[in-house]
């Protein structure tokens, strides 16, 4: 059981091993069954336009509400290379301003403009899905790296929408311990000290 209190308030955690990482996205069916058969993205799939991904399991129950709500209803396990993600993150630019990083809102928009990868830290989701006192990491890609993602850094798609209803149900018959068992095991990920990744920030 990991002790709230212990944890940065902003942290990568993921899945992953040397060489992959897991992050997660919930697509409608369509999406979602052709790319757990086939291991990628149609053609159809937009390679333009910005798409987030995100390593916490448990958010990604929270924004898709565990799989069920519309254009959400396949969640996707989603290994891509540890390269791709690292190259990924040294790219990066916090998706606001912060004054303790930025000296002004002009250096963050010109930082904004230059980056095709954008951070986001958002409340991380108990069983319940109520937000605990610590942040998970999004990543917004773009441009460039939206076409990396989908055709050089994805390693393998699964569909894990069963897993997502089978822990979904057991929460709702109280047996959080079995619920709890089910999740993926996520660690600390050791993540390039580049500005929005170090951990420092809002």
């Amino acid at each position: 059981m990991i002790n709230p209190q212990a944890v940065p308030l902003r942290q990568i955690r993921a899945a992953h091993t040397a060489t992959s990482v897991t992050v997660y996205q919930a697509y409608r069916p369509e999406i979602g069954d052709y790319a757990a058969q086939h291991g990628g993205f149609p053609e159809s799939w937009s390679r333009s336009r910005m798409t987030w991904i995100k390593p916490s399991f448990c958010w990604m129950m929270y924004r898709s509400g565990w799989g069920t709500k519309p254009g959400q209803e396949r969640v996707l396990a989603l290994e891509i290379s540890r390269a791709g993600f690292d190259e990924a993150l040294a790219q990066a630019c916090l998706s606001h301003y912060d004054r303790a990083v930025h000296a002004d809102r002009e250096q963050w928009k010109a930082e904004l403009r230059a980056s095709v990868v954008r951070v986001q830290w958002d409340p991380e989701r108990d069983l319940d899905l109520q937000q605990l006192p610590y942040r998970s990491l999004q990543l917004g890609l773009s441009g460039d790296a939206t076409r990396n993602y989908a055709d050089r850094w994805l390693l393998g798609v699964r569909d894990v929408t069963p897993l997502a209803h089978r822990i979904r149900d057991l929460v709702r018959a109280g047996d959080r311990a079995g619920a709890a068992a089910l999740l993926p095991q996520e660690s600390p990920y050791p993540s390039p000290a580049e500005p929005g990744i170090t951990g420092t920030l809002v």
